[in-house]
């Protein structure tokens, strides 16, 4: 076999980046192997593998700081002046992007690379009987770089659309530079070649693994959740059938998209969606849950510990995760600076007025019983049966008296995702029964010190955070991040299938499993009683209600961004003003006033990420992303 030398690759195995199982760890490796030292070695050969993995993203940290998909989108803010230490995407979303913004992520160029060692290690890996290695092991190892494969194409074409697309090539050594000068393969064609290749590599891949020390590695679920993600973004208004895009070809004229709407799109995707909903439920997977003492669903610990138990320990509603992910970063930063975080981490004023009220209605309903100015006499507790939440300071409570009335009478998920002035905190600095106290912030107070490290709005984000940890002493209990979760499956076919099939009784069945989970009132197109809200089944009016869920049961995760993106609704969405409480104030009356902390620029290019103009110089057959060249 040629002598390739790999020194570049081999500098990632000392890390093995976390996405593969933990027995990749803690392997080392030689620095300088030829193709042939490496896979004549079950080990290292392993540690190839690993490498693939490597560019799985993190879904708490990466989603934050570094791909920054929940700063990108109206979910989450972060304080403006975190850009002096490298926060790439603050000045994306003032507007401040163009073809030489840096962005370390760098999807353009580095998932490529992993692209590249998958595609080396299915041409020459092979069965290593007296290292243990065997045929099958080796049929499973190709399967999994052909998901990984799959999966950083659905990447790329998330980020970039129209790419230059050659799977199965391996750039030689010895390259002519006229070899890696190719156009991009239109959008529709890669689209359609990730699902044909995960619908063939899913009947190679088991549903789950017995031996836990394979948890996150590829399954046939994840193949099948990367598969409706993306087809559920495919049959989207923003590359189906968009008139914006009629222009955008390749040098020899090729559309790039598809300019004309496809209706079956949308069957498709719900097809993909119901298919990985049928397979997982039957493989194990459920909608997590804890009960309370009264045997029923507890919607706080349900909906809060489904983002931090494990699926070694009863989480199955995980479907695809990336382990030993930065989740210490994400609970710091979203800690009070009071409690020793960095507290600057917010969430928005649109996700806070996005929750319903406790009797499932949004708070533009005029029956919701939503007041926002004044303040609560008393305490308020969840009405609906016993829960744990807030036990050491008393179960079930939820806003103490003299709360301002916008944060009372709402629904379980906003009081897990919104830490607000005055809402009880759980202080790591204090013991006993009696542990925590109010947030304070006030400017001046504990909590907000008037610096960036503060909440820039008047909110931190609480969801997906650890409520035991202790950023004073470093304390913070490690946990995977969830990719892929069955929760969006059922949000994704009730959209796709509304889109397709429209008066669908499953359309309803499937959302109403999320909102009985967060213990709040299920849809009816019949009657309006104390357990129903009614909804009228015509598709527009089912279409918003998923929307208001999505926006809810998602918040925070990463996916906002995306559906904002692909229902063409980015530049209306995130563009303006953004709204929080007053940062400056120093007391309610002038804390408590909607007040305008940031005016974000969202352009019609910024649906895209660009190519960098470094790439477009070098290769004169790339065709510059959408507007961006304008």
């Amino acid at each position: 076999m040629k002598n390739i030398y790999i020194r570049a690759i081999f500098l990632f195995l000392g890390l093995l980046l976390s996405s593969s199982c933990s027995d990749y760890l803690d392997k080392e490796s030689d620095t300088e192997l030829t193709l042939d030292g490496v896979f004549e070695s079950k080990t290292k050969t392993e540690n190839w593998l690993a490498s693939c993995y490597s560019r799985i993203p993190d879904p708490t940290w990466g989603y934050a700081r570094s791909l920054g998909w929940e700063i990108l989108g109206d979910d989450m803010t972060p304080s403006e002046r975190w850009r002096q230490y490298d926060w790439q995407v603050i000045p994306f979303i003032l507007g401040d992007w163009s073809v030489g913004s840096q962005w370390t992520p760098g999807y353009w160029n580095n998932l490529p690379q992993r692209i590249r060692e998958c595609n080396l290690l299915i041409q020459n890996i092979k069965p290593l009987p007296e290292q243990n290695l065997n045929e099958e092991e080796v049929r499973l190892m190709i399967a999994e770089c052909r998901f990984l494969k799959a999966y950083y194409y659905s990447l790329l074409i998330n980020t970039y659309g129209p790419i230059p697309f050659s799977p199965d090539q391996i750039t030689p050594v010895n390259y002519n530079l006229s070899d890696l000068q190719v156009g991009q393969t239109p959008y529709d064609d890669i689209v359609t070649w990730i699902n044909k290749e995960l619908k063939e590599v899913e009947l190679i891949l088991p549903a789950s693994y017995s031996d836990g020390r394979k948890f996150g590695r590829a399954t046939s679920i994840m193949c099948k959740a990367v598969r409706a993600r993306m087809l559920l973004f495919a049959a989207s208004p923003l590359v189906n059938g968009n008139s914006d895009y009629a222009n955008h070809v390749t040098k020899e004229g090729t559309p790039l998209f598809n300019n004309t709407y496809d209706a079956n799109k949308w069957k498709i995707a719900a097809d993909a969606s119901k298919d990985l909903i049928l397979s997982a439920e039957a493989a194990g997977h459920k909608l997590y849950t804890e009960m309370n003492t009264a045997g029923k669903i507890d919607p706080f610990l349900s909906c809060q510990n489904l983002h931090l138990i494990e699926a070694s320990k009863g989480n199955t509603e995980v479907l695809f995760a990336r382990v030993n992910v930065d989740s210490k970063e994400y609970d710091r930063h979203t800690a009070p600076g009071g409690a020793g975080g960095a507290g600057g981490y917010g969430v928005t004023q649109s996700l806070v007025d996005a929750f319903f009220t406790a009797n499932g209605l949004p708070i533009t309903d005029p029956n919701s019983g939503y007041v926002e100015t004044g303040f609560s006499s008393q305490d308020g507790y969840w009405p609906n049966g016993v829960t744990k939440f807030n036990e050491v300071k008393s179960p079930g409570l939820v806003t103490l008296a003299g709360t301002y009335n916008m944060y009372c009478n709402r629904e379980p998920r906003f009081y897990l995702a919104v830490n607000f002035n005055g809402a009880w905190y759980t202080d790591g600095d204090n013991a006993g029964k009696d542990r925590g106290r109010k947030l304070e912030f006030f400017n001046g107070a504990k909590d907000n010190n008037n610096t960036h490290d503060a909440p820039q709005n008047g909110y931190l984000a609480r969801k997906r955070t650890d409520p035991t940890r202790n950023p004073t002493i470093g304390y913070f209990a490690p946990r995977h991040g969830i990719l892929y979760r069955l929760g969006e499956a059922y949000l994704n076919y009730a959209e796709a299938l509304n889109e397709s099939d429209p008066g669908n009784p499953e359309i309803l069945f499937y959302l109403n499993k999320i909102r009985t989970r967060a213990g709040v009132r299920t849809y009816t197109t019949g009657a309006t009683d104390v357990d129903n809200i009614h909804v009228n089944d015509d598709q527009e009016s089912i279409r918003k209600i998923i929307r208001m869920e999505r926006r809810v049961e998602l918040c925070t995760e990463g996916i906002r961004y995306d559906d904002l993106r692909r229902w063409k609704l980015a530049e209306t969405v995130l563009n303006g003003p953004f709204y929080g409480m007053n940062f400056n104030g120093k007391n309610a009356d002038e804390f408590y006033k909607r007040t305008a902390y940031q005016t974000r620029v969202y352009r019609k290019s910024f649906y895209w990420f660009p190519i960098y103009l470094a790439e477009i110089e070098k290769n004169p057959n790339l065709i510059q992303a959408p507007f961006w060249d304008k």
